[in-house]
């Protein structure tokens, strides 16, 4: 599944849903009462696709993926411009190895170092370089125009959608309200 392109485009677009393909073929098959759940499902997940190709072809130009231009747009807006690596995964909500792996890809790109902290000897400090600030602050200017500025739902309905979606992650342990 990974080779597919999830930049879709009006040249792309196919004639039909297959997601409502699907959910009648849910309901076909004696699961109607299930059927929308499916369709929600499955259409949340496309729609993540559909929005990481956005944002990870805007990146490109910047040889950043998403998750490294989290971890840099963290690091810039914390206090000192530097967090431990552990609350970093906290923060990004991602598991350690991949905190890991993207602080390492930064630190060869020269957009992070990585020092021991001071405070606690099993620890590691990410701080931000000059030239990776630079680099996210260009990236941020880009995703800002490109994507975020018009994410393809109306601005009438961010809100709402914003709301039903963080009720949803709040009922489900993603946070506490």
């Amino acid at each position: 599944m990974s080779s597919i392109d999830h930049r879709a485009t009006p040249e792309t677009a196919l004639r039909t849903d297959p997601i409502e393909t699907a959910r009648r073929n849910w309901t076909d098959a004696g699961w109607a009462d299930v059927a929308d759940g499916m369709a929600l499902v499955t259409s949340i997940m496309r729609v993540q696709q559909l929005m990481l190709g956005r944002v990870e072809a805007v990146l490109k130009p910047f040889e950043l993926t998403f998750a490294r231009f989290e971890v840099l747009m963290l690091l810039h807006f914390s206090s000192r411009g530097a967090l431990p690596v552990g609350k970093i995964g906290e923060r990004l909500q991602v598991h350690p190895a991949s905190v890991t792996n993207a602080v390492q890809r930064l630190v060869a790109a020269g957009l992070v170092e990585r020092s021991a902290n001071p405070a606690d000897a099993r620890s590691v400090i990410a701080s931000i370089t000059p030239s990776g600030r630079e680099r996210v602050l260009a990236a941020a200017a880009r995703l800002n125009a490109e994507v975020f500025g018009d994410v393809g739902v109306e601005a009438d309905d961010h809100d709402a959608l914003f709301a039903l979606l963080a009720d949803w992650r709040a009922a489900h342990g993603d946070f506490r309200r």
